[in-house]
Formats: structure tokens, sequence, C-alpha cells
């Protein structure tokens, strides 16, 4: 079967679209968002409840920052793609406020139809990530960081990110309740564990259906650049 031949740039644009279009999907669900966004989303409550004006977005282009710093203290290493990283980050930050205000419009009340947002915005998100595994382009510090220390510390990539989703649930639950008392659940409940465990499968998915059928190549020579 001969391969689409599929910009690397345009990858970076679809994957950034679609995690800001899949997260706020699932934010409107109500049954707990992806483990990964879920700090974010916590430290975002928790804030706008003293600053209104702080928004989803501000919260994760924050987040990440502080990821970047972890990452380059565990790796020991500072390239300049980090800092591009950094601007994706505020890049998704006003692409997921838009979205917000989009997915808001959509009535939420019956549970079928909050399943199937849940479901789309799982899959959109998913997908998202894996086009981003294939752009040059400095991806969110989320798929960086999982990119970047499982190739320094030599573990299969999949499996990194599902331990990294894991590791993400784990710090949401107790973020919730450092900032919201014991046994208070915010943004975090059954949709958050079936994220931790399907995320990573499905990425994996996604990345081999892409890799069969796409060819992705760079339209513009900046790859030297990121």
């Amino acid at each position: 079967m001969s391969k689409k031949i599929f910009y690397s740039e345009l990858a970076y644009v679809a994957g950034i679209l679609l995690l800001a279009l899949g997260t706020a999907l699932m934010a409107q669900a109500d049954f707990g968002l992806s483990m990964i966004v879920a700090p974010a989303y916590i430290i975002h409550l928790k804030v706008s409840q003293v600053l209104p004006f702080f928004t989803f977005g501000m919260a994760e282009y924050t987040f990440q920052g502080l990821l970047i710093l972890l990452m380059v203290l565990l790796l020991r290493k500072f390239k300049l793609s980090y800092l591009f990283s950094f601007v994706t980050a505020i890049v998704y930050g006003f692409a997921l406020d838009g979205c917000m205000l989009l997915a808001g419009l959509i009535p939420a009340d019956a549970m079928a139809v909050r399943v199937l947002l849940y479901v789309v915005g799982t899959l959109l998100c998913t997908a998202g990530v894996a086009f981003m595994f294939h752009t040059y382009i400095s991806p969110e510090a989320y798929e960086l960081f999982v990119k970047e220390v499982s190739a320094a510390y030599h573990v299969e990539i999949h499996r990194f990110k599902i331990g990294y989703d894991l590791v993400s649930c784990v710090v949401s639950i107790l973020l919730s309740f450092a900032l919201f008392g014991f046994g208070h659940f915010e943004g975090i409940k059954l949709g958050t564990v079936l994220n931790a465990l399907m995320n990573g499968w499905l990425i994996g998915i996604y990345s081999k259906q892409f890799e069969r059928r796409l060819e992705f190549r760079d339209a513009l020579p900046l790859r030297k650049h990121f």
C-alpha cells in the first residue's frame, strides 16, 4: 500500500488542535480529565477561586514550565528545543481556552451525551499525542518529557508513557486532596483512571496506523533549529 505524504509541520498543528479540542470535550463530559492535564486543571480550579482570570490554558503552560525544569534536572542538560517546547505550551494554552469556550456551548445534561463527549475527547487526545510524536517541532512538555527521558534511560517510549500516565494519576489525586481536602476529588474520576490504563495503548495503535499509511516529511528546512 502506497503511503500518502503528510508534512510534519501539519502533524504539529493537528496535534495541538486535537489535544485542545479533546481536552475541552472531556472537561465538558465531567467524567474526569486525562491524568496528564488533571494536575493543571486542579491548579486552575483552586487558583481561579482567588484570581478569576487564571484560565485552564494559563495553568497548563505554568505547569508545563515546571515539568521542563524537572526534565532538565533529570537529564542534567539543556537544549534550545526545551524553550520551544514552552512556546508550544503557550500556543496550546490559547487553543485550549478557545476550545473550552466552544465545548461549553454543548449541552451535556444527558448521560449519553456525556459518554459520547468523553469517548470522542479521549480518541482526539490520543491521536493528538501520536501526531506530536511525528513532528520535529518541539511538542508540549508532556510529550517532550516522555520522548527525552525514555530515550535517555533506554525505555521503550510507549511503555514509558503508560508508566508516566499512572504516576500523573497518583499526583493528581494527591494534589486534589492537598488543595481541596482529603477524599475530595476534583478533575479526577473514573474516566481519569480509564485514561491512565488506555492512553499508552491507544497512542501506540494510532502511531502504527499513521506510520503504515502516512509518510511524514518536512515541508520547511527548519528541523535543525528544533
